[in-house]
């Protein structure tokens, strides 16, 4: 199993609103494509050294070939429209790895 993981290190004060769009809007957009077969979404609850709190979704592929399918046809749609609606006020660190 590929798993697709996306930290987002938000400002302070829009957790809510994160939260909200995050599982009504863009986690199902990404679901949509076909291209994961579940996902896991996350508060880190331990401080790192920002102000803010920092998300992780964690995407789980069937194989290299959706992951890919997914970079290719739909993750920048989808990574421009989350940067339509929250500008600067996010930093996302995305990270690939496979279950072992």
């Amino acid at each position: 199993m590929i798993i697709y993981n996306v930290s987002i290190q938000l400002e302070a004060g829009l957790e809510e609103v994160w939260e909200s769009w995050m599982k009504e809007t863009h986690i199902p957009e990404v679901m949509e494509t076909g291209c994961f077969m579940e996902h896991k979404f996350c508060k880190i609850l331990t401080e790192n050294g920002h102000e803010g709190t920092t998300y992780v979704v964690q995407y789980h592929a069937k194989c290299m070939d959706d992951y890919a399918e997914y970079v290719r046809v739909h993750g920048p749609g989808l990574q421009q429209k989350t940067k339509e609606k929250f500008g600067d006020k996010y930093l996302a660190f995305r990270s690939l790895m496979e279950a072992v």
